[in-house]
């Protein structure tokens, strides 16, 4: 049983709309040799700060994260999960988003409820405490130490599932100096013999050892990548715009009626669940920049976000888009007229072939 502080921590983090807490300890993560081995094959891609020395150092040894550490508490948020195809009946060509960017970018309010959290924790302990808040963004292996603090296991698709919340949620991080009760790991493996996710992936990029290859990832190339994506992986991307939920959506364990995902801070805009394409090659700079302001789609910036739209219109082979793709090859954005050259391409060979 928790001592009665951790258990005050944990409801006061589901009243601020955490779904999943655990505590887990600052030991060193129990996959760090897998992480290791994936950075020396070289499939982080271009990701080169996931290698940086400072990183690598403070991912093997959470202490390095905050010295004064004596428990991690490791928080679950759940975002709404994604539909099933959406069927346009002619009424137009869309493209498709992974479901945590239909609203706005996370950052943008995890960090404040993390600090309030904190504050609750030094006001009710009667002093300041050190501690570091991470949201996804600082050098930790989140994963290992979800499943180090209970809230789930690592399944073969890379993701976090947790039994009866399903794999779409955010995960964050408190490093505290303060002494709060560990949970049990989690060690069951639920995923079994199911293969859904390895065989469903578009591009085949899952792993037999639960990693995955970057390099021919959907969210690494339409989010992370920053140059061409390559040509024989294109074709590969279908109506993905920005990242990808297929290894989630075949996922057993999100076909069950969860709970979670209404949060206000992930409140979904209709005209980010289906994009577009046509109207999306219109924006300018500017453009861009105010419709996605508060959305994560801006950190594909408008040369990555509408190289992402020619591959998906070339790969609808659609002859109608034939106007709008000779109008990008005067783009002044090399990486948009690449695209928009091999977009063209595609629509003069029919569909099936």
């Amino acid at each position: 049983m928790s001592d009665p502080l951790t258990q005050v921590i944990k409801d006061e983090a589901r009243c601020l709309g955490f779904d999943l807490t655990g505590v887990t300890s600052p030991e060193p993560p129990p996959h760090w040799s897998t992480f290791e081995k994936w950075l020396a094959l070289g499939r982080h891609g271009q990701m080169g700060y996931l290698a940086d020395e400072r990183a690598l150092l403070c991912r093997k040894d959470p202490l390095q994260v905050l010295p004064e550490c004596r428990s991690i508490l490791v928080l679950g948020i759940r975002y709404p999960a994604q539909r099933e195809p959406y069927q346009t009946e002619g009424s137009g060509l869309f493209g498709r988003i992974a479901a945590y960017a239909w609203g706005d970018d996370y950052h943008s309010f995890l960090p404040d409820r993390l600090q309030a959290l904190v504050k609750f924790i030094e006001t009710w302990v009667g002093h300041s405490i050190p501690s570091r808040c991470i949201t996804d963004a600082g050098p930790v292996l989140e994963r290992d130490l979800a499943q180090r603090a209970g809230l789930g296991w690592i399944g073969k698709n890379t993701c976090l599932i947790a039994p009866g919340l399903g794999s779409y949620f955010f995960l964050a991080e408190i490093f505290l100096g303060i002494s709060l009760d560990p949970d049990p790991p989690f060690k069951i493996d639920h995923c079994g013999k199911c293969t859904r996710c390895i065989t469903a992936c578009p591009t085949q990029c899952i792993l037999p050892d639960r990693t995955l290859d970057a390099r021919r990832c959907i969210s690494y190339l339409t989010i992370e990548l920053k140059g061409d994506i390559p040509p024989d992986i294109r074709p590969l991307l279908g109506d993905w715009i920005f990242g990808c939920d297929v290894c989630q959506m075949v996922c057993p364990w999100n076909r069950f009626k969860v709970q979670g995902g209404d949060d206000p801070g992930f409140r979904a805009r209709l005209d980010l669940q289906y994009v577009d394409l046509r109207t999306e090659l219109t924006l300018t700079r500017e453009e861009f920049n105010r419709k996605y302001k508060k959305s994560p789609i801006k950190r594909a910036k408008r040369g990555g976000h509408l190289r992402n739209i020619l591959v998906a219109l070339g790969n609808m082979h659609d002859p109608g888009s034939e106007h709008e793709l000779l109008k990008m090859l005067k783009d002044p954005d090399q990486l948009v007229r690449t695209h928009a050259a091999w977009a063209l391409e595609q629509i003069k060979t029919p569909k099936d072939k």
